[in-house]
């Protein structure tokens, strides 16, 4: 007799389950590049987790199912983790955009009231229903892209009831789509126009105040590393004090020069050090040495229109934990596109379709702390998967500019579909 399950999945021309490493913890070095595929593949779910993956041959003589799906001329693929986003804001900056393009810089956009502290007028002048609106449009399109969970940061209200109302719209937004949201405090994203003369008072606010205030509603605790912004002695204690509190440690770091950033994340057990344009010798080591998860994001230095990427390739030969995410957000890469992403990745960092999908999924998820349930399809875990018309698994980064997911399920819930 055979097993009832809620649902099965067949007939998939290709699937990749990343079952041949690993069910929890990252992946490095030749790893990384290890991606079985299964042809005819199947997927059985039952109550929103893995039951059993395989052939559709062999699942079927096991298992039924009220109404197997065909997922026929499909690749599937575990649903991607982007570890990365800026996903709560109010105003888009496409005319800041149009102003790069035309050759400004940084200081003339500043000027004519752009930048970051343009998204922070606009966010705390926003009314929280309207933000929990945008945030959760944009939390359904992370889904559309076959994007199941995300890490989300704040950022954009840079004082304490702004922070919080991020926070919280976060929550809301990740409540109302299914989407998992990991969230992160990133209230030492700039220094707030009322502190720009006395930038140690807002730290001294942010370390005696806000991140007490803003733990119960967030997992991590961010800092944007750099000499114009917060230096390493003031991220220090931003982030020694958010690890007594019980945070997990995420750090901008090395994106606009090598102030040794990296290095203190390394030193500090970050979870992860992300940017790294400008990673130094000695931090490439020591990312490697260690558990911190190096967070690429291509797509920036592209919408920027930089020259230079971060040593990817250099980083996964030297067996660093590596994560591709999208870095999305409204002025520097204003893409949920983690497909795209693994295009720039081909392109500048040599990645194989593997090194790719295994550094959005597993890795990604791993340096959440979301490893024992998602980034994987081992049975136990929840069944995230997305299905792409793809020519086949190798399509991943060969195809761009388009959105080729077709199908995206979340704890076993068909969540996206595309007519056909």
């Amino acid at each position: 007799m055979k097993e009832s399950v809620d649902t099965l999945f067949v007939g998939i021309s290709e699937l990749v389950t990343l079952q041949e490493g690993p069910e929890r913890g990252g992946v490095r070095g030749a790893e990384l590049d290890q991606a079985e595929v299964v042809r005819d593949g199947a997927i059985a779910v039952r109550e929103g987790r893995i039951v059993a993956t395989g052939t559709t041959e062999a699942l079927m003589k096991v298992y039924e199912a009220p109404k197997p799906r065909d997922l026929r001329g499909l690749v599937v693929l575990p649903g991607f983790v982007d570890a990365h986003t800026h996903p709560v804001f109010g105003e888009t900056r496409e005319g800041e955009f149009h102003l790069r393009c035309r050759g400004a810089d940084y200081v003339e956009i500043a000027k004519q009231g752009g930048g970051i502290l343009s998204s922070v007028r606009s966010l705390r002048a926003i009314s929280e229903e309207r933000l929990l609106g945008l945030v959760e449009k944009r939390l359904r399109g992370f889904l559309a892209l076959g994007t199941t969970s995300i890490e989300g940061k704040s950022g954009y209200g840079l004082s304490l009831e702004s922070e919080l109302k991020s926070l919280r719209a976060l929550q809301k937004a990740s409540l109302e789509t299914g989407l998992t949201v990991s969230p992160t405090f990133l209230g030492a994203h700039e220094v707030p126009p009322e502190f720009r003369e006395d930038p140690d008072a807002y730290v001294d606010l942010l370390c005696e105040e806000m991140l007490e205030a803003a733990r119960p509603l967030a997992d991590s605790c961010d800092a944007f590393i750099e000499s114009h912004v917060f230096g390493l002695d003031q991220g220090r204690r931003i982030f020694q004090k958010a690890d007594s509190l019980g945070y997990r440690i995420r750090a901008h770091v090395d994106e606009l020069s090598p102030l040794g950033g990296t290095e203190l994340a390394v030193e500090l057990g970050a979870a992860s050090a992300d940017h790294l344009l400008y990673l130094s010798e000695e931090g490439l080591e020591r990312l490697a040495a260690s558990e911190t998860t190096a967070v690429l994001l291509p797509g920036t230095s592209f919408f920027l229109g930089k020259d230079r990427y971060a040593p990817g390739r250099r980083l996964a030969d030297a067996r660093a934990l590596v994560a591709l995410a999208t870095d999305f957000n409204p002025g520097s890469c204003y893409t949920q596109s983690l497909p795209m992403i693994a295009t720039l990745a081909c392109l500048h960092f040599a990645f194989s379709p593997a090194e790719c999908l295994n550094a959005m999924t597993r890795n990604a998820a791993y340096s959440l702390g979301l490893d024992a349930e998602r980034g994987t399809l081992h049975p136990g875990k929840a069944a995230d998967f997305a299905a792409f018309d793809l020519p086949s698994f190798a399509g991943l980064g060969y195809r761009f500019g388009d959105n080729s997911c077709v199908l995206t399920v979340k704890d076993g819930a068909i969540v996206h579909e595309v007519s056909p």
